[in-house]
Parts: structure tokens; C-alpha cells; sequence
């Protein structure tokens, strides 16, 4: 069955890119409600912005959506990996600010406030998309697939001169506790070289060595280091469940991505509805739920973000 949050869970932070600080609490939904924001703070026009692929205005660092002239809302992937991860359908969250706060960088703050307060079932099953036919888009030698999977898989490739990072890949199933145990707490990173001109362009003004992992050559600067060795292939990961979210039901399918970003993330998920034949809604009974991120997850996940 579909599922929401069971009570309300508050977190308070500053954003990644603005540096303005934000109160964000997600609140149960009713069945079918999907995710939406609602921008408390604004008082005219419309205050709700939907967690939609076709809403989304601004995927150059972050994902940022719009309904247009009223209310935006950015750096939204952290949370949005965070409610699939979980299992969570239906939810509105509500913010007092343009963005998301950034916490530790990583979905782990949300996924622990999350889960410490439950999940709650609906009386409507989950529906899903399935993917009949691979779509790919590409930029460069960037690029993101969607193809045919009786499960959810991420497939994720990339690679930087930073030695840091260098070249890294991993593929995970991403059934059940997955999202929660292998990629909730890695955290976003950049290299130094990077800063400063993010900086310039109004870009990363809330960001600290606490809440990303800074990268120079062959040195991480961060001095809590790294959670993990290959911690940039997994937040890359975590970036595009976050994305793949804003499709508005879980996905089987197998999603590639070879140095994607949120742009190209999002390009695909236009190209795969554009395609009608590439795809179909199904009702998910016991056996496929099973399949997708959060299912069976409770407050035994909590031990993996504690």
C-alpha cells in the first residue's frame, strides 16, 4: 500500500548555494497526494510547487522547482532521495525559504527524522512506472539510460582528474533498505578549484568543509575525510534517486548514469514520457513492492544513519 509519514518532523539549516537559513517540516499527505512544497513565507499568488520532472526551471548544481512566477524551491534531490529512499508516496513539505537546508550534505538528517517517526500505510496501493524500452540522452561524453528491469537498479559511472576521486563506479539493486544502508549518508562534494568561482556566480554561499567534502588533487581538505572510499560515486547516486523521484511514481527499471548530472537526469525523464511506448503504470501488488526503495524499511534503518 501506498504510505506518508506518520507525524510531522521539523529540520532547520541554511542552503547549499544561497546561505539562507530555512525551517523545513514534512507533514502526512493523504493517499495519491504525491509530494508537494508549499512556500510558507510567501504570501501572494501561489505558494505550492510540485515535486514534478516537468516543474523543474534550474538543474545546473542543484535541482530547483518552480510553478512558475510564484514560488521556487532548489536543492530539493537530498530530501526527495530521502522520502523514496523510505518508502514514503505522499507527503507535503513545507519551507520557509528558497532552498533546502544542506545539514550534513548528505540524506542521512532527513532519512533518521524520517524513520524516527514512522511510516504510516494508506488505504490505496502503489503504483509504478515500468520501463518497456531503454531511452538514452546524452551531452558530451555524458550519459543517463533508463532500459527494461523486473527491479530498480542505479548504475553509476564517473570520473574526475582529482585523484581524490579519480574514476569510480557502482551498481546497486535498490530494493528495500538499500538507499538507507549503502548511499543515505554520502555526502555532495566539489573540488577547491571549484569554490571560488561558484562563489563569483552567487553559488555555494552556504558551504562549509562540514557539509560537503572539498577535494584538491589528491587530498581531501574536509577534515572528517571520507565516509567511504568511493563516497562521490555514491552521492551521485543518491543525486539521482533524488531526481528520478520528481517522476512522481517509483520507477523499475535499470538507470545508468556515466558522468550525469541533474540536467541530464532530468532530460531523461522528459525523453522517457515523451515516449509513451517506453513505458506503463502498474498496480504493484505484494511481490513488486518488494522490488522498490523503503519497502519493509522501519525504525530497524535508523541504526545505518544513526
Amino acid at each position: 500500500m501506498q504510505t506518508t509519514i506518520r507525524n510531522s518532523v521539523t529540520f532547520t539549516g541554511v542552503g547549499l548555494h544561497s546561505g539562507e537559513r530555512a525551517r523545513m517540516t514534512i507533514s502526512p499527505a493523504s493517499a495519491n497526494y504525491g509530494i508537494w512544497f508549499r512556500r510558507t513565507d510567501i504570501d501572494r499568488g501561489d505558494s505550492m510547487v510540485p515535486a514534478r520532472w516537468d516543474a523543474v526551471s534550474d538543474s545546473r548544481l542543484c535541482t530547483l522547482v518552480s510553478n512558475g512566477p510564484d514560488a521556487s524551491v532548489s536543492t530539493i534531490e537530498h530530501v526527495m532521495a530521502a522520502l523514496a529512499g523510505c518508502g514514503i508516496h505522499n507527503a507535503l513539505v513545507e519551507i520557509d525559504g528558497p532552498e533546502v537546508p544542506i545539514l550534513d550534505g548528505s540524506s542521512a538528517p532527513f532519512v533518521a527524522g524520517i524513520l524516527a517517526k514512522g511510516l504510516r500505510e494508506l488505504d490505496a496501493p502503489v503504483r509504478a512506472f515500468r520501463i518497456l524500452e531503454t531511452v538514452e540522452v546524452s551531452e558530451g561524453e555524458a550519459v543517463a539510460r533508463l532500459e527494461p528491469s523486473d527491479i530498480f537498479e542505479i548504475d553509476f559511472r564517473i570520473e574526475f582528474t582529482d585523484a581524490a576521486i579519480g574514476r569510480q563506479e557502482k551498481r546497486l539493486v535498490m530494493a528495500n533498505g538499500t538507499f538507507v544502508h549503502e548511499l543515505a549518508d554520502s555526502r555532495t562534494f566539489c573540488r577547491q578549484a571549484d569554490v571560488a568561482a561558484m562563489r563569483a556566480n552567487g553559488l555555494a554561499l552556504g558551504g562549509t568543509y562540514d557539509n560537503a567534502v572539498v577535494v584538491e588533487g589528491d587530498k581531501v581538505l574536509s577534515p572528517s575525510g571520507l565516509r567511504h572510499a568511493d563516497e562521490a560515486v555514491r552521492h551521485k547516486m543518491l543525486d539521482a534517486l533524488g531526481d528520478l523521484a520528481l517522476a512522481g511514481l517509483p520507477i523499475l527499471g535499470r538507470y545508468t548514469g556515466i558522468r550525469a548530472g541533474h540536467a541530464l537526469t532530468n532530460k531523461l525523464l522528459r525523453a522517457l514520457f515523451a515516449r509513451p511506448s517506453a513505458y506503463e503504470i502498474v498496480e504493484c501488488g505484494e511481490a513488486m513492492r518488494d522490488r522498490l526503495p523503503g519497502a519493509g524499511l522501519g525504525r530497524t534503518g535508523m541504526a545505518a544513519v544513526a
